[in-house]
């Protein structure tokens, strides 16, 4: 007999970086690796795969809001150069890597959700 799992939000596993299954194994080994196997449950993680689309749409979404805030400083205050880059490197670098890893766990948890891998690992 199979255990039964109620269906979680993939808002709150993405976020808390969890198992879309069981909601208590951890998805990721390092920042971005995912880990073979929930530890919990079992569910087999070697079927996921986001590619890109979290890098995607982060430069996509993350740089329409940051590009119009650099350029509403540069016409509001008119700073030197170096102000730019104290400011935005450092905005762009850790916003995207703070993002990075709920959104690819979003996504995870929305393969699994919508079971858009394949039940059957060799084909």
């Amino acid at each position: 007999m199979t255990e039964y799992y109620p269906q979680l939000s993939s808002v709150t596993t993405g976020l808390s970086c969890a198992c879309p299954r069981c909601g208590r194994g951890k998805l990721f080994n390092g920042l971005l690796e995912t880990r073979e196997a929930c530890s919990e449950c079992g569910l087999d993680f070697s079927r996921f795969d986001s590619q890109d689309g979290a890098a995607f749409f982060i430069i996509v979404v993350y740089s329409a809001v940051v590009i119009p805030l650099a350029i509403w400083l540069e016409f509001a205050v008119q700073p030197p150069f170096w102000v730019h880059v104290v400011v935005w490197v450092p905005v762009v670098i850790g916003g995207s890597i703070a993002l990075l890893r709920p959104l690819k766990a979003w996504m995870l948890a929305q393969q699994f959700k919508h079971n858009v891998f394949s039940e059957d690992p060799s084909g």
